[in-house]
This record gives C-alpha cells, structure tokens and sequence, in this order.
C-alpha cells in the first residue's frame, strides 16, 4: 500500500517591487519642498492620524506636528474620546406580551484608529444600529419584571453583546445604561391596583398579627390577676390615677362583679321568704279545720 505524502502549504506570495509605487513617492519627496505647508500635519493629543500611501495602509501617527507626502499619502484623523449617543426609543414586546417603550444611552471609544477606518464605513453608525438591534433582542427575551426589577442585570448583558459585535472593528463599548421604560396606560394602571391590594394584605397580616399578640398578653395578665387577687385592686387604682389626671369632671368607679352578684342574691332571697310564711298559715288553718 502507497503511503500519502502529507501536502505541503504554498509559501505565501511576496508581490515584488511596484517600481510605479516608487517613482510617485520620491516625486512627493520632491513636491514636498515647494509645497511644504501643505505638508505639514497637526494632530491633538486626543486624535490619531491614519495614515494612506497611494491608497495603502501605512500607520497611525500622532500627536503632534508631522508632514506627509503630498498627493501620495492622505491622512484620515480619527478621535480617540468617549462618545456618549442616544440609541433612539425602540418599540419593544417583552416575553411576556407587554409592548413597551424603551431608549438608552451607549458610551465608546476607538480603541485601534487604524481597525476603525478601515474595517468599517462609519463606527458611529454602526456601532448605533448594532446597539438598536440588540436592545430589542435583549429585552424581548426578558420579562416585565425583569425589565423594571434587575436593570442591572440588563445593562451588563446588553454591554457585553454589543461590545462583542464591535469588537472587530477597534471599538471598546465601557457602558450601556436602558435610560427610560415607558408602560401603557392600562399596564400603569393594573401595577397600581396591584401595589394597592398588596399594601391592604400587608396591612390586614398586621393588624391580625398584633391582635394575636395582645391576646395572649391578656390571657397572661388575666392568669397573673387570678393568682393573685390584689393586682385586680391595684389595676382599678391606677384607672383611677389615669382618670384624674385628665381633668374630667366624671368619675367612674369600677365595682367587682362579684359584690353586684352577692347583692342581687340577696334581694332574691329577700323576695321569697314572706312568700313562704304566708303559705305556712294557710296550711296551718287547713290542718285545724
């Protein structure tokens, strides 16, 4: 059996000498003297100078002064700060089915001037489209309560893809903020009638809470009374004290519903004893005769 030779790569292509190249090169060389001022170049300490020789790419200089070649070479400057853009309010449809309009704000800057002008047509533009895009991909896979609860969670998230989808164009996204949230009216309404019943739930556990807790703070002070029966007197004097101190005109005395009882036995007994002595004559004389 025949063993296959493994292939061997083609060496890459050097492209030889572009003697046409060269001769347009040392003619700037030469029109640089006469038109020096022209060829002279200023760039700001947060600016870089992507520099192009008869359409190639040679570098990016900067800052500072520097001179290029004139009609040979062209400079495209790019700046290198933050830029802060509005991502225009898009119409989103959460996962759950609630349409809602959200808006945010993306900040970036170039991180590679030469990847930003040459892989790319216009990085302000299409770093805005990739951040619209992703905004309604992002929160449609999200819930309502997601979206207003876990904003954090969200911006991280959207930070993270956008600053992937840009990476290969020398752009670094550092934040990405979902600025406003704007609901229906229906759905502002129904969240509100929601937070309104969840308050009087709240409110009603609590008042059963401490009418619970005062019960059985009462079932142990009415043990404590029947222990000891003079706590009973002391708690009628402090009414008492409590009562005074208000300045009323009224007073009210608390009288045990024991004495009440033991006086209206009393007046019972009373009642039937000149019932009976007058049935024991009447019996007496029935006997006689």
């Amino acid at each position: 059996m025949s063993q296959q030779q493994p292939i061997e790569p083609e060496p890459e292509r050097v492209p030889g000498p572009n003697w046409l190249a060269r001769i347009l090169t040392v003619f700037g060389y030469i029109l640089a003297v006469p038109l020096f001022p022209f060829a002279i170049k200023v760039v700001q300490e947060y600016e870089r100078g992507v520099i192009f020789r008869l359409g190639r790419l040679v570098g990016a200089r900067g800052p500072g002064l520097f001179f290029i070649l004139p009609f040979v070479e062209r400079m495209v400057k790019v700046d290198l700060r933050i830029v802060t853009m509005d991502v225009p309010r898009q119409d989103v449809i959460t996962q759950d089915n609630v349409t809602v309009k959200v808006d945010a704000v993306v900040y970036f800057r170039v991180l590679d001037p030469e990847w930003a002008v040459v892989k790319v047509t216009d990085y302000i533009r299409a770093t805005s489209l990739v951040a619209q895009t992703t905004l309604r991909s992002v929160l449609g896979q999200s819930d309502m309560d997601e979206l207003l609860s876990k904003r954090d969670e969200l911006n991280q998230r959207l930070q993270m893809i956008i600053d992937e989808a840009t990476e290969p164009w020398g752009i670094k996204v550092t934040i990405v903020e979902v600025r406003d949230v704007s609901l229906p009216a229906e759905m502002i309404n129904a969240m509100s009638r929601q937070a309104q019943a969840e308050r009087e739930r709240r409110a009603k556990v609590i008042h059963a809470e401490g009418e619970f807790e005062a019960s059985r703070r009462l079932a142990e002070a009415a043990g404590v009374m029947a222990e000891e029966p003079t706590t009973l007197q002391l708690r009628y004097l402090q009414t008492l004290t409590e009562i005074a101190s208000e300045k009323n005109s009224t007073v009210v005395f608390p009288i045990p519903v024991d004495v009440i009882t033991m006086f209206l036995n009393q007046s019972g007994n009373g009642r039937q004893q000149p019932q009976q002595r007058r049935q024991i004559p009447a019996d007496g004389d029935q006997a006689a005769e």
